[in-house]
């Protein structure tokens, strides 16, 4: 359908349930949906919100327009896990019901606080001449999952941001409350981090723009996060418009992280020294990334895996976007490091051990004769080896989704989706490239998911995350190169559904 402004902001009570049913059934339908992450069971699906432990329970909610593949009015989906990998969908939790938040529930985060979850978002309001008013609020959910909002906004725009002001996120450090928030600054038009601080989270102090670089960042920042490992802060966060000269990046907007020594909250200064900005994911489709500090202070991370302004083929089936898996984050000198969660391992089916045929001196050696659609593959490929693998490729590996690499001298591996079925956002590059040390092997996690690769790259010292769109059809995984032997050896296994 055409999605005009009247459509998109129609009241969800002016949907029939008909219309809803239809959706869903057609998402369910469609060949590219996701089996063991989480995905819209119509609709579009974007920010992660609300990611927490609370009431002996893993949270998460997403932003969500359930009624097609557009930015409409959002709301939070609820879901909940005992593991972090099996999650149960409880339905909209926040819906834009309100004064201060009839044009949307947006971004927002969530604390536990005593025996609620106390959850701030920010509330999307239009006058009647389309001027934005953003509003911070704020909620309390109870062990029952019921969610009762507060009356009053918690944090209003200031005077010297534009309405671009948004995506809070709330935390405890020390005997305060504290919130960030991306923001626009009104007389430069750049990027900002907006700090607040609270005793009560009723009265709260604005402490001005977190400084943690001297360089511009571009128009906008969304979806700021601060967190800790290992005692250090870890800002994690997305600029648009920043100049490609600051950071290299490819995507229409990057998702950004930076490693502290140090963080002066009350002086709203977080200390980088040497360590630079960098993108969180080397890949394609990764934004608006929450992350927080478990109850035992582990980290854990989460993203969106789709970007703002980009379409993507599943659009013309109304229904968009996933969720990343979560991972575990650590630091590796001053390098942020992902893993998958453990419990990833139990979605595995009787694994396959892959190793070179000592008989085969053919450049091409099949891996998987049939792949199927979601699996896990893990690779380890040995220093001084050329060669490509391909995944969910057909019968001629005419169509696949390849990974070139090197092992050598010129160390690399580039991902490539440009033969890998329908093309999207091909403005933006069709292929991703991560410089490695030389003469090191190369470790590959693998984790397909019908039209969603992740590859962590040495022990999640990169992460690679890719939506691509493959033919129906069977699907194979193969190892060419130009010499007659790759030394390699890894395990296969087929993963379950959720």
């Amino acid at each position: 359908m055409e999605w005009t402004r009247e459509s998109r902001y129609r009241p969800y009570a002016q949907w029939d349930a008909k219309t809803l049913l239809e959706l869903q059934a057609k998402a369910a339908k469609s060949p590219y949906q996701l089996k063991y992450h989480i995905r819209p069971s119509s609709g579009l699906l974007n920010d992660p919100n609300g990611f927490s432990y609370f009431n002996g329970k893993w949270h998460v909610f997403y932003q969500s327009f359930p009624f097609g593949a557009a930015h409409g009015l959002k709301s939070w989906m609820h879901l909940i896990s005992e593991d972090l990998v099996h999650w149960q969908e409880l339905g909209l939790a926040l819906t834009p019901d309100t004064p201060l938040d009839s044009h949307g529930a947006y971004s927002g985060s969530a604390l536990p606080i005593g025996d609620k979850l106390f959850l701030m978002y920010t509330g999307n309001v239009r006058d009647k001449d389309w001027i934005r008013h953003p509003y911070q609020l704020g909620a309390w959910m109870d062990k029952n999952d019921q969610i009762e909002k507060l009356p009053e906004p918690l944090i209003t725009q200031p005077e010297h941001t534009t309405d671009h002001f948004r995506d809070p996120q709330v935390f405890q450090h020390n005997d305060h409350y504290y919130v960030i928030l991306g923001a626009q600054d009104k007389a430069t038009k750049t990027g900002k981090i907006s700090l607040f601080r609270s005793k009560d989270l009723k009265e709260f102090t604005d402490l001005g723009y977190l400084d943690f670089t001297q360089a511009e960042m571009g128009y906008m920042i969304e979806c700021p996060n601060l967190i800790f490992i290992d005692e250090k802060p870890v800002l994690i966060f997305c600029p648009q418009g920043l100049a490609k000269e600051t950071v290299a990046y490819d995507n229409i907007y990057p998702n950004m992280y930076l490693v502290g020594s140090d963080v002066v909250l009350d002086e709203a200064r977080f200390v980088a020294g040497e360590n630079t900005i960098q993108n969180l994911d080397d890949g394609f489709d990764v934004y608006a990334t929450q992350a927080f500090n478990a109850p035992d202070g582990k980290a854990y991370a989460i993203s969106w895996v789709g970007l703002p302004d980009i379409s993507y083929p599943t659009d013309q089936e109304e229904w968009a976007n996933c969720l990343s898996q979560v991972k575990e984050l650590s630091l590796k000198d001053g390098k942020l490091i992902q893993r998958p969660v453990k419990a990833m391992a139990d979605l595995r089916e009787a694994g396959q051990l892959i190793s070179p045929d000592p008989k085969n001196n053919l450049a091409k050696q099949q891996l998987v004769a049939e792949s199927g659609e979601q699996y896990e593959l893990k690779l380890t490929l040995d220093p001084d080896q050329k060669g490509t693998l391909h995944l969910a490729g057909n019968a001629d590996l005419s169509q696949s989704l390849d990974l070139e690499f090197s092992t050598g001298a010129d160390a690399h591996l580039t991902v490539s989706r440009a033969n890998a079925g329908a093309q999207f956002a091909t403005e933006f590059k069709t292929t991703r490239t991560l410089e490695l040390l030389a003469d090191q092997k190369l470790e590959l996690d693998i984790f397909v998911d019908h039209s969603l690769c992740e590859i962590f790259v040495n022990g999640g010292e990169h992460v690679m995350t890719l939506r691509f769109f493959a033919d129906v059809g069977p699907k194979q995984i193969a190892l060419t190169a130009a010499q007659a032997k790759l030394n390699y050896r890894g395990t296969f296994w087929k993963l379950k559904n959720i």
